[in-house]
């Protein structure tokens, strides 16, 4: 006989942005729930839900793209891969605290336990994943063109313009203003087709 769960939080990977949220309501809806909370990287539904409807979900989440979690390992991996994202690209502030004391506060566990499980599933550091979503932040404020380098240096909480030209140039292979200028080329290329 299939179990019944009286709600639950699931955990979905690759859950990164508002249209995948759109999307993960979408199919929760498509499956009957009328009362669930869906944020990024979770979903709490609030009914009933059968072994039968949670393997639905997991079939359609995997037909875009998306995963259900299901060990502890994976779903604090995610956790922990949603709270840099969250903090880097929706905070309107960095944290004045150092990176691992705020994870850690967040997340309620130590930051050598955390840096030590995120490195061991996905081969490299906590703090090189936080660089590259830096840098992909970084990129993003440089095509809006409403901050010039000196201002996203301090909002991102870069020690000084030349720290951030410096991960920049090491993670992109270009410094900030060739990027810059570059995309502006490609932009009015296409602009002329």
């Amino acid at each position: 006989m299939p179990s019944l769960r009286e709600g639950m939080r699931i955990y979905i990977k690759y859950m990164v942005s508002l249209r995948c949220k759109m999307m993960v309501k979408e199919e929760i809806e498509k499956l009957g729930f009328s009362h669930a909370l869906v944020q990024l990287g979770t979903v709490d539904i609030l009914e009933v839900i059968s072994d039968e409807k949670l393997d639905i979900l997991r079939q359609r989440l995997l037909h875009l793209g998306l995963e259900l979690l299901d060990d502890k390992k994976s779903i604090l991996i995610e956790k922990i891969r949603n709270a840099i994202t969250e903090m880097v690209h929706t905070a309107d502030e960095q944290p004045k605290e150092n990176y691992s004391e705020y994870l850690s506060e967040k997340l309620e566990y130590d930051y050598t336990y955390l840096s030590n499980v995120f490195s061991e599933v996905n081969g490299y550091t906590i703090q090189h994943f936080i660089i590259l979503n830096k840098i992909e932040k970084v990129k993003e404020l440089l095509l809006y063109n409403e901050l010039n380098l000196t201002e996203i240096a301090y909002k991102l909480n870069y020690s000084s313009v030349g720290h951030l030209s410096y991960q920049f140039k090491k993670i992109t292979g270009l410094a900030p203003s060739f990027y810059k200028q570059l995309k502006l080329k490609r932009k009015m290329n296409l602009e002329d087709l």
